[in-house]
């Protein structure tokens, strides 16, 4: 580099970071997940307003590569990537930092501007331990339970159109697996002010020598390279900057064909709603743009808002689980949750003002003036409703007043249900439900058999129900006349509404409910029952995927048939190697045998334990250890809880590992390296 080259970047760096100072704040909406209460295991969706200075704010733009081995990850890239680059020259205009961050592409960039801006960005004088390095997790999320299974490498192409698009990368002279080359040319880089770097420690510079301590993240894959490049939202929270992902400029590496079985978008919701609960918020490209935040063409889920507000059944536990396991593939579904301290307010409750399909699990509550109207409203605009159990009386007091601040609907049973709730029979009277003989042929009752069957807890007295109901199911307990307990209704001031007074715990244990409950919810939503795919559940030993498991544990396995399999990913420090070899301690209890690789390679067995050849983990990164056991004991797999043994030190392996059965040997390794397909779940480091 000659000296004019030399002064025209400084010249530029000094520009730069004078441009905007007289801008106008980032006026940003953050939504972010607040437990309801200490170890609850429930989220409040949130918002706050923060003002940030443009000057002091940088957006990190990760890994929008020109190729990608997946066919579809491309096409959803190229579909959102034309307003990426509108909000990223909306932010630079303002005075926002721009850092391009297209990893192993800098070859591409030698002697751009914008590159060698980055290399002679003043060096930090304290750089943060393992800033150069992955990051696979953060201790705000060591209780998570990640929400879904990366490990095939999350590729979802029709293999016909993946073959094809492997051979035209072929044909273009890039390798299939790896052919990303550059940044994609929707997004523009400003040579007079950009930044690019794909390292953590020049990143971490850009942002130092700039005063800035605000951070935006966009670009793709969320799960993967946005959550754990050196550069990434992991990286930034961890030290100390105000960070957000912008989450409608964002792609998740999921695959439909893996658990937890939902559309590749909920897969996205789901890895977006983990960093809001754990990492940090988020934000959406309108903020910037103006206009309605980003959604892919095919996206076309209907909103299901589910509201929770209700103490005597326990559905705060059952309807999150219920809709996780059956509304996942054609569903968006977001959650709120009474206060566990104030039994009048539900935080979050705005959400239903986005929503196409409200259901309704709520039991004597006055609301704020703001929060009735918001769901008052909704109703008056006749959008459907779908109610369970206390639903019926959800917004009544049984004549009694509101206390001062606070609004009932005492007709909300009536008026939107179609319903009479006046009481319910003794608890312990068992009735039966049955199928209206008329109505066997109503799309909500597909999949139903035709067969009675037994509520789980006391009937509703509701007779009579208004005009244009619709009965669909009725119990009768002996000695006390016939009751509807699911019905549909036209409302008088419009729109449709489902309702079923059945929904205790032990309801949900019924397949004809589950069934009827996912009927319903379609049906409001103006899909076909048809479409339900309701999950069927299995044991942890017959699940057909990676489940997480406590070592050490006492579970007994009898079927000798099939191999179980055990992994866990280790993060060995660099100050761990040496020449000397590690060693894997596994203690095999009496009757079993233990087959142990390391990232994908066969470990040798000694007497010491299974050895580790030092060149073939890579330090400071995620190491994957799979575990296969054989055979049958009198008790667990392990009679001692595996270790990782250094000449320097040791690491206990007890914590959670995920588990599966079955005689494939592809269980042995993962198509990408850990640390894209592991999870947060089972990470182990000194």
């Amino acid at each position: 580099m000659n000296v004019l080259q030399k002064l025209a970047i400084c010249l530029s760096l000094v520009l730069v970071s004078t441009t905007s100072l007289s801008a106008e704040d980032l006026k940003l909406q953050l939504r972010y997940q607040q437990e309801t209460s200490k170890d609850s295991g429930r989220y409040h969706r949130l918002y706050r307003s923060e003002s940030w200075k443009p000057q002091e704010t940088a957006i990190i733009v990760c890994d929008v590569w020109d190729y990608h081995h997946c066919f579809n990850a491309v096409k959803r890239l190229e579909e959102f990537a034309p307003r990426l680059d509108n909000l990223l020259k909306t932010a630079r205009d303002q005075g926002v930092t721009i850092i391009h961050a297209p990893s192993d592409c800098m070859d591409a960039y030698k002697g751009h501007p914008a590159r060698m801006r980055a290399m002679q960005a003043p060096k930090s004088k304290v750089q943060p331990e393992g800033i150069k390095n992955w990051c696979s997790r953060i201790p705000s999320e060591e209780r998570a339970v990640y929400p879904v299974d990366q490990s095939d490498g999350g590729e979802d192409d029709d293999p016909k159109e993946h073959a094809a698009w492997a051979k035209k990368l072929a044909l273009l002279g890039r390798n299939p697996g790896l052919p990303w080359k550059s940044q994609s040319a929707l997004i523009t880089i400003d040579g007079n002010k950009d930044f690019i770097s794909d390292k953590g420690d020049e990143v971490w510079n850009i942002l130092n020598s700039r005063g800035i301590n605000n951070v935006i993240l966009t670009g793709v894959h969320t799960n993967m390279c946005v959550l754990g490049r050196p550069f990434g939202l992991r990286q930034m929270v961890k030290n100390g900057k105000n960070v957000v992902l912008v989450r409608d400029m964002t792609d998740t590496m999921y695959n439909p064909k893996s658990w937890p079985y939902v559309s590749h978008f909920t897969g996205n919701d789901l890895i977006i709603s983990h960093i809001e609960k754990f990492i940090c918020p988020t934000i959406t490209s309108d903020q910037f743009l103006g206009g309605k935040s980003f959604v892919f063409k095919k996206d076309h889920r209907p909103h299901l808002v589910i509201v929770m507000a209700e103490a005597e059944y326990d559905t705060k536990k059952t309807l999150p689980e219920f809709a996780g396991k059956h509304l996942g593939k054609h569903f968006r579904v977001s959650y709120v949750f009474a206060d566990d301290k104030d039994r009048n307010s539900i935080p979050g409750i705005e959400v239903i003002n986005e929503a196409d399909v409200v259901l309704f699990s709520v039991r004597r509550r006055v609301l704020p003036e703001k929060a009735m109207q918001a769901i008052r409203k909704y109703v008056k605009a006749g959008r459907p409703v779908v109610g369970i159990r206390t639903a019926s009386h959800a917004f009544s007091l049984r004549g009694k007043k509101p206390p001062a601040g606070l609004y009932d609907w005492p007709e909300f049973d009536a008026e939107v249900f179609g319903g009479n709730y006046h009481g319910h029979l003794a608890n312990n009277l068992k009735s039966i439900i049955s199928i209206n003989e008329s109505q066997k042929q109503n799309p909500i009752l597909t999949g139903i058999p035709d067969k009675p069957f037994q509520q789980a807890y006391s009937l509703y007295e509701v007779s009579p129900l208004a005009k244009n109901t619709t009965v669909l199911m009725t119990g009768k307990a002996k000695g006390f006349p016939v009751e509807p307990v699911a019905w549909t209704f036209k409302r008088k001031a419009g729109g449709k509404s489902f309702y079923t007074s059945l929904g205790h715990p032990g309801d949900f244990k019924n397949p004809e409910f589950v069934r009827l409950l996912a009927n319903g919810i379609y049906w409001a939503a103006g899909l076909n029952p048809a479409d339900v795919s309701v999950s069927e559940k299995v044991t942890l030993h017959e699940a057909p995927h990676w489940s997480v498991v406590q070592i050490p544990n006492s579970e007994k396995t009898n079927d000798t048939n099939q191999s179980r399999w055990y992994r866990c990913v280790v993060r060995v420090p660099e100050k761990w190697m040496s020449n000397q070899p590690l060693t894997l301690k596994v203690g095999e209890a009496e009757g079993t045998q233990v087959n142990a690789w390391l990232n994908g390679t066969a470990l040798r067995k000694s007497d010491a334990g299974f050895q580790i050849a030092p060149k073939s983990v890579t330090p400071n990164d995620a190491n994957l250890i799979v575990l296969q056991v054989t055979g049958q004991s009198k008790n667990a797999d392990f009679c001692s809880v595996p270790q990782l043994v250094s000449a320097t030190g040791n690491l206990s392996l007890a914590g959670r590992w995920q588990y599966r059965r079955g005689n494939n040997s592809q269980f042995a390794n993962m198509p990408l390296p850990a640390k894209f397909g592991t999870v947060t779940d089972i990470v182990f480091k000194p």
